[in-house]
């Protein structure tokens, strides 16, 4: 009945709207016709029930329906109903929204114009191609659409550098049965060439120029590249904090304050990784007579049974048997094997790796943006977020903040947190999705074709 009252009111304002043509358009701003008597919060409830773009066509009637339908509660509402959580919306419409560098907007935000605008954005195309696994998909859905393996895609390690990601990326387009003009593009950049020296400098520009290239002569539209460590980092709704990716071959430890990557304070790089991992796991399998089919069946035990020991000597003690059922090859069970495997990130000379431990290399880094004085305040590098597939085994955040705390003076360990992935091994893709759905994108995220050229010239000039 009050839906029913809602559109005769509108109806009969519309109506005397269009007999006269010298009346304005909005009719008495403290009428609401039948509605006066009725609290705004009833009112709001009314507008949620029957939907955002009915509710919007209420804001033409009069100036009184025009203010009560653009309440940030009612399009809060609304947004906190879609695909994507609410928590990351108000990040990115707030922190990302202006592009880098970073404008925090929390005053006259209109969440209204917001949800018009994020309806309105094309979506893009996503791509975060690791040096294991690439994942694929459109910004609009609510996860990737496609996985494969990145070497499988990559074409002959022997070719040029642009044949090969030429090769890559057209792969990734046929298998999303897109056309490269169609829409644009969100790309992950791996975590490469650490240092910050000049050498280290002109090979990530070379890198990047190299993707933007090959997109554009794929006539892709617009082209927003970002290395892995940042988009992990926003999928995680900060743009500060110390990243720790573990990759495919290598571990590495970003410090980013204010979505820039402070290669100056140190980027540490452990030569150990998921491929490590998985290859620790077969010895110890090998070593205990433990019967495996392949590789892939040795990783798939990893994903599902191995976790890290928040006291390692411990858990040597308790009964840690489990086991999983592998199609084809049966019931295989495992016991010491589940967290001996993630141990060699604290211990690497159980698998005759050379390189500091996970805690030791994410302390010195702590350690060195502490003595760096970036900003006013130590919090910026003291939130830790895991990246990677293989970061996520359970109890890795937990073992590492403990190892953390016993490692650092109190002036430092104070306040520290590590996050596990927040969404999985597809937390870089998440944080691609998060920019690629931002009202305002492509806008300042995005080059496109014409200004890609523009700069190429003028480094030519210089």
């Amino acid at each position: 009945m009050l839906l029913r009252k809602v559109w005769e009111s509108v109806s009969t304002r519309k109506c005397s709207t269009s007999k006269s043509s010298t009346r304005p358009i909005f009719m008495d701003s403290s009428s609401l016709g039948v509605f006066d008597r009725l609290p705004s919060d009833i009112l709001i409830q009314i507008l949620k029930l029957i939907g955002p773009k009915e509710a919007a066509k209420l804001s033409c009637v009069c100036k009184s329906w025009g203010l009560l339908v653009s309440d940030n509660r009612l399009w809060i509402y609304f947004l906190q109903h879609q695909q994507e959580p609410w928590e990351s919306i108000f990040f990115g419409e707030t922190t990302l929204i202006s592009g880098y560098p970073f404008q925090t907007l929390m005053s006259d935000i209109s969440f209204m114009r917001i949800f018009g605008q994020r309806a309105q954005v094309p979506g893009s195309v996503i791509i975060d191609g690791g040096s294991g696994y690439c994942k694929f998909g459109w910004s609009k859905f609510a996860c990737p659409s496609g996985r494969s393996a990145t070497f499988l895609e990559f074409g002959n390690i022997e070719s040029p550098m642009y044949s090969r990601l030429r090769h890559f990326f057209a792969t990734i387009y046929n298998r999303m049965q897109v056309k490269p003009p169609t829409q644009p593009i969100v790309v992950s950049i791996p975590i490469c060439h650490y240092d910050g020296t000049e050498n280290a400098k002109a090979s990530r520009r070379q890198l990047k120029d190299c993707i933007h290239q090959i997109l554009f002569d794929l006539n892709v539209p617009a082209v927003c590249a970002i290395n892995q460590a940042t988009l992990a980092l926003y999928a995680a709704r900060r743009t500060s904090g110390i990243v720790v990716n573990i990759g495919f071959q290598v571990t590495s430890v970003v410090p980013i304050l204010h979505g820039k990557v402070m290669r100056k304070v140190g980027v540490e790089v452990m030569g150990l990784g998921a491929l490590k991992l998985t290859g620790f796991l077969k010895l110890l399998m090998q070593q205990n007579n433990i019967n495996f089919g392949s590789l892939y069946t040795v990783r798939t035990l990893k994903e599902n049974l191995c976790y890290v020991a928040v006291d390692y000597k411990a858990e040597l003690t308790k009964d840690t048997q489990a086991s999983l059922e592998i199609p084809g090859e049966g019931l295989i069970t495992l016991s010491k094997e589940r967290f001996q495997t993630g141990e060699i990130l604290f211990q690497p000379h159980m698998a005759d790796v050379r390189t500091m431990g996970l805690d030791q290399a994410v302390a010195l880094c702590m350690d060195h943006c502490h003595y760096a004085e970036l900003a006013g305040d130590d919090a910026w590098f003291k939130t830790v977020i895991l990246a990677g597939g293989s970061a996520c085994l359970p109890g890795l955040a937990e073992r590492l903040e403990k190892e953390l705390r016993a490692l650092l003076p109190p002036s430092i360990s104070n306040g520290i947190r590590v996050i596990s992935p927040p969404y999985g091994a597809d937390t870089a893709w998440f944080g691609a999705k998060l920019i690629g759905n931002l009202s305002t994108f492509p806008g300042t995220w995005c080059m496109t074709k014409k200004q890609f050229r523009r700069k190429t010239r003028f480094n030519m000039m210089w």
